[in-house]
């Protein structure tokens, strides 16, 4: 029974209090409450990521701050990276009891979920708070599903930045220029160098989850529109000169010996000695990279970076639409978003046992004024009780007001944000493809897909023999009846701008 219900019966005399403690015996309980008075509500959200040792720790620690600060505590279930998708459909399917869930362009498919009404509309529940403010608005715009947003965004990297990833021990000893390489053919004389100056190590090591460059917004894979292209138009990636360019390319370099020969079958092993590689990037995107393989290395791009609605919906956190708390929801998440102390407890643990505040050199006014160091947001993570929490700091909200680690520049945030602000948004971004009245062919791309993709995009079979194959398989699918279907859907929205 609520608190201030029992104050009214205590006020009401003894028989009524007498009932209340009737009632109390058959099941009913007082509400929890902060030093406030107000009543303390709990929040299950699910998040995608490995179960953390220290997680519950982490969590009370939590839930002491906002059931004060805002009266919510939270309960968090975690489903691994290969088993998120189908315990969400389970979750949301079957009516399961939640109120936040951790969705993106990838895994918890964001846009089939706002479409059959899995997800909350918060529009009138964010238009005043802090969080709708300070996060960039392109965020905000693919948040959007038919004008309607259904998800609040973690703010990142906007755009998608494809990288070619260098062993900086290789670049430095052959004197390599690094930053006058993007395009899979600038690879060339490098990897034939490698190839006869260094013959234990692979020239270009992929693995079966590489995709050769893609120069277009793969809308529904493998259709898109190629970027720049104004005039929107819907092509099969495969049918495109730039694609079978490059397929060619792989080829040559897999008959060359530049590439690995189980690169269509192999998972990422580090111990293997490589010269470069491709990674999805981002600014500093090298010293994760390198922090992860052991070893330094330098990244340059590609291409452009392009936004599209994949790549600004990489992470977004959603409400149930059944959920008994939308504005305490809401209220959670404005405040992950805007209080530095909460962001970084959910994001790093706690401190003075996962990590601690570093000192930083000041500048030369601060050290003329008497003060040789300053506390910034720079932290060291304690690497013994580190690895009990370790969580992928995108799931919970967003990165710019978190800490940076030691190893990172002071202003790591202000470049990306200088990032952001630099993405060159694809014709195509704020289109979304309504696959209903072509779903069995759709369905069908990605048997197509797993057949032949890893292949080709590798090098390991001939696009001579395979890529006809491949067409063949899609055309028999259905494909020009989504190009058909997409072209029209995009034209509609082209003239509706």
């Amino acid at each position: 029974m609520k608190f201030n219900m029992l104050k009214r019966f205590a006020a009401a005399g003894l028989a009524a209090v007498m009932t209340a403690g009737l009632l109390a015996g058959c099941g009913g309980k007082n509400a929890e409450t902060n030093s406030n008075g107000d009543e303390i509500v709990e929040l299950t959200w699910w998040q995608i990521g490995d179960a953390q040792k220290d997680q519950d720790a982490v969590i009370d620690k939590v839930n002491e701050y906002i059931s004060e600060k805002i009266g919510v505590k939270l309960k968090v279930n975690t489903a691994g990276w290969g088993d998120y998708d189908q315990k969400m459909q389970v979750v949301i399917n079957t009516g399961d009891d939640w109120d936040l869930c951790f969705t993106c362009s990838w895994a918890n498919n964001y846009l089939q979920n706002a479409n059959k009404g899995a997800f909350l509309q918060i529009d009138d529940y964010i238009k005043d708070t802090e969080m709708y403010k300070n996060i960039d608005e392109r965020f905000w715009e693919a948040a959007k599903v038919q004008d309607k947003t259904y998800g609040v965004p973690s703010e990142k990297e906007i755009g998608s930045m494809p990288m070619w990833v260098f062993t900086k021990e290789y670049v430095d000893k052959y004197e390599i220029p690094v930053d006058e390489i993007h395009s899979l053919e600038d690879l060339e004389p490098w990897l034939e160098l490698i190839k006869e100056k260094e013959p234990d190590v692979v020239p270009m090591y992929l693995t079966s989850s590489y995709s050769a460059p893609i120069y277009m917004d793969l809308i529904q894979n493998p259709v898109g529109i190629e970027y720049g292209d104004e005039t929107l138009t819907v092509k099969n990636v495969f049918e495109t000169e730039k694609m079978k360019s490059t397929l060619d390319t792989m080829r040559k370099y897999y008959l060359a010996g530049y590439i690995n020969k189980d690169a269509a079958t192999a998972s990422d092993d580090k111990s293997v000695k490589r010269f470069v590689t491709k990674g999805d990037g981002q600014p500093y995107a090298e010293l994760v990279w390198g922090k992860d393989l052991g070893y330094e290395v330098v990244a340059t791009p590609i291409m452009d970076t392009y936004v599209t609605n994949i790549s600004a919906r990489g992470a977004l956190t959603a409400i149930n639409a059944q959920t008994k708390y939308p504005e305490k929801a809401i209220e959670l998440l404005n405040l992950i978003n805007t209080d530095e102390y909460l962001r970084n407890l959910l994001n790093y643990g706690i401190e003075g046992e996962h990590w601690d505040k570093v000192d930083v050199p000041a500048d030369e006014a601060a050290e003329a004024e008497g003060k040789p160091y300053v506390y910034d947001n720079k932290i060291k993570l304690n690497e013994e009780t580190r690895k009990n929490y370790s969580v992928s700091y995108w799931v919970q909200g967003g990165l710019f007001n978190t800490y940076v680690l030691e190893n990172e520049p002071v202003d790591k945030w202000a470049t990306f944000k200088e990032f952001n602000d630099a993405s060159v948004e694809a014709p195509s971004f704020g289109f979304d493809f309504d696959l209903e009245p072509v779903s069995t062919e759709v369905a069908g791309f990605g048997n197509v897909l797993d057949e032949f993709g890893k292949s080709l995009y590798t090098g390991s079979v001939d696009p001579e023999e395979y890529l006809p194959k491949l067409q063949e398989k899609l055309e028999a699918t259905g494909i020009d009846k989504v190009i058909e279907e997409m072209q029209k859907q995009i034209d509609e929205w082209k003239a509706s701008k």
